[in-house]
């Protein structure tokens, strides 16, 4: 997911503007302190835990109306909003969370948390490990997708939210809400998984692979121990080089870069960067560098990789067997990341489990990063499900989702 390819703020977005959540708070939940130590797939056990996390709107008395926003890979718990009045560009998702936007913040309490093994608050690799007094660098264990939603349920239960009414997320973050589905399917009433899939396949892990290989490639990487001393930047910009262009379909890139030069119209015949999507690409990889933990992009990627519903529980319609939430799935037309085919596996097994979903597939020539764009059919379709979602819950004459 790219964040740092802006595309200009419009005057419902603005600070202040009548649409934006205005000034918002970046807040702290730390639990799992020892002895009592967050239990990890990797049979390790860490603590304590820290979350970073961000709440846009009010939970009602009956605590009925909170929706999960789960990140994508180099995203954070700032979905919306602004910091401060002079920031340049609000949260990452801020196009679809506000009032009156897809997740309208006068009637649903909307929260957003950065990831366990993040580096933007929560507890990664960058933090100092307590038994040290240093950085965890690779001491850090390896987390999973699991990991992150049960650091999560931890997160609800400080907040007081037994039951989601709805959660959604990109790419990673799909994979973040089937997992809270599939986990814990009494605390979710629904859910909308974004331009994602089930389990990644061998192209995805292989592009995640590359990215790794030239972050430990980089000198200054020194086996994951650079903290207070130069970073593998030059690693780090190579991986979201490469990352990011596999959000982008081919036609996007032909439409906004073809074959054109960055100045006049002769080759230099030389290795300078010419082209202007060499430019565009070099310019994504030195604003990542100055935003992200090299460490935590490995421990993010390989979590990703290891994401598999079916692998774990023996096959697709298995792992969706106990799935209460309705879903409403959404692929991206153009998407080559996570193609359609991938959410329609998803759409099949959900279907073979009775559980009420929609599918939608966004008519889109941007590729995988779609769901970041301004989209009036992605809006819709969000705000339409969730208001039949919160009628049929507050009604109490249906579960939003299956009956147990």
């Amino acid at each position: 997911m790219s964040i740092d390819d802006a595309i200009p703020i419009g005057e419902g977005s603005r600070f202040g503007g009548p649409q934006s959540v205005g000034l918002v708070q970046a807040r702290t939940f730390t639990f799992a302190a020892p002895p009592d130590e967050l239990p990890l797939e990797c049979d390790r056990r860490l603590g304590p835990v820290t979350l970073a996390y961000e709440t846009y709107g009010r939970l009602s008395p009956r605590c009925d109306n909170a929706v999960l926003i789960l990140h994508a890979l180099s995203g954070d718990a700032h979905a919306a909003g602004y910091h401060a009045p002079d920031d340049a560009k609000p949260g990452w998702w801020d196009l679809f969370i506000g009032p009156g936007k897809a997740f309208d913040t006068e009637r649903y309490f909307v929260v957003c948390s950065n990831i366990l093994g993040g580096c933007k608050g929560s507890t990664g690799p960058s933090s100092v490990n307590p038994a040290t007094g240093r950085p965890y660098g690779l001491d850090f264990p390896v987390v999973t997708i699991g990991d992150m939603v049960r650091a999560q349920r931890r997160l609800a239960d400080h907040l007081g939210v037994e039951r989601w009414l709805s959660m959604s997320g990109g790419s990673m973050g799909g994979f973040q809400a089937l997992e809270w589905a599939v986990r814990y399917p009494d605390r979710v009433a629904s859910a909308i998984p974004i331009a994602t899939s089930a389990r990644l396949g061998a192209q995805a892990i292989a592009f995640d692979e590359v990215g790794r290989q030239a972050i430990m490639a980089d000198p200054a990487w020194r086996g994951g121990d650079y903290y207070g001393r130069e970073a593998p930047w030059a690693g780090l910009a190579i991986a979201r080089m490469i990352g990011h262009i596999t959000y982008l379909s081919d036609a996007r890139m032909h439409a906004k870069f073809g074959r054109r030069l960055q100045d006049g119209d002769r080759l230099a015949y030389d290795f300078r960067t010419e082209f202007q999507v060499e430019s565009y690409l070099k310019y994504q990889g030195d604003a990542f560098v100055r935003r992200f933990d090299a460490n935590s992009y490995l421990y993010i990627t390989k979590a990703m990789d290891y994401f598999d519903l079916a692998g774990a529980h023996g096959s697709l319609v298995a792992a969706f067997e106990k799935v209460r939430a309705e879903m409403l799935v959404i692929s991206i037309s153009s998407d080559w990341l996570f193609p359609t085919p991938q959410a329609k596996e998803i759409v099949r097994a959900l279907k073979a489990c009775g559980v009420p979903t929609t599918f939608l597939e966004l008519d889109s020539s941007h590729g995988h990063d779609a769901f970041l764009l301004p989209s009036e059919p992605l809006a819709a379709a969000i705000a339409a499900f969730l208001e039949n979602v919160q009628r049929r819950v507050r009604e109490g004459g249906a579960d939003g989702g299956r009956q147990p």
